[in-house]
């Protein structure tokens, strides 16, 4: 997957800030918009787990995943929850076409597999349009040997643990046994080590996540606390 920031946060905030009467209290809406590409495989398709990270008034797959008008025949969608996939495919003889689950969210925190059904090799580009979260944010996933599919709540690159502060105070640490699995045409694991204190094979700030890219996390068995990863964001 390849993605790419074209939010040009500042200038389309423009016009989007509004003030409380008779106070010094101002509120900044910033919107924006990403591009988000799945590679296309000739005869199989290609996969990606992917990200929605900007919030819209619904984030219902049919409003947010829709191929800018382009989607391949045969495309998937994958949501993982609760040890198993939801899953739905594009239907093309709908009118209009859509996904035939219409009950799936992918909210700015959560992610999923993406299958690009074009078996002739052709890539797929979604537009991802709307609001930047701000403020303290908090994205909660499950412990004890769980597993969850991931993605930051704002549309920023860098390592986990290092430029994205998963599980860096406020929020809880990782606990040793944590593992993230990034995938990119095959999967990168990484175990947190407490003792290093970090991340396995010389990632002590995690692996690099993309704008518009998710990842799984698979909680250390034997800690019932659930995850959760804070953060407090201000575009400046």
């Amino acid at each position: 997957m390849r993605t790419k920031t074209l939010l040009g946060l500042a200038v389309l905030a423009a016009g989007a800030v509004t003030a409380v009467a008779q106070s010094n209290v101002y509120s900044l809406n910033v919107v924006g918009y990403i591009n988000v590409t799945v590679p296309g495989v000739a005869g199989l398709g290609g996969f990606a787990l992917i990200a929605n990270q900007l919030n819209t008034t619904n984030n219902n797959i049919n409003n947010v995943l829709l191929g800018n008008g382009n989607m391949p025949v045969g495309s998937q969608f994958f949501k993982y929850a609760g040890g198993g996939y939801t899953s739905t495919t594009w239907d093309d003889l709908a009118v209009p076409a859509q996904w035939d689950n219409n009950t799936i969210l992918l909210n700015p925190g959560e992610g999923g597999f993406f299958h690009n059904g074009s078996t002739g090799g052709q890539t797929m580009t979604n537009t991802f349009v709307g609001e930047v979260l701000q403020g303290n944010l908090t994205n909660t996933f499950p412990g004890n040997n769980l597993f969850a599919i991931i993605s930051s709540m704002v549309p920023q690159q860098g390592t986990a643990t290092g430029d994205l502060k998963l599980g860096v105070t406020p929020g809880t640490p990782p606990e040793a046994g944590d593992q993230l699995s990034v995938y990119n045409a095959g999967y990168s694991v990484r175990t947190y080590d407490d003792l290093i204190p970090g991340w396995d094979n010389g990632d002590v700030n995690g692996p690099t996540i993309l704008v518009g890219q998710s990842f799984f996390h698979h909680a250390a068995p034997g800690s019932a606390n659930p995850r959760r990863w804070i953060r407090n964001f201000t575009v400046q």
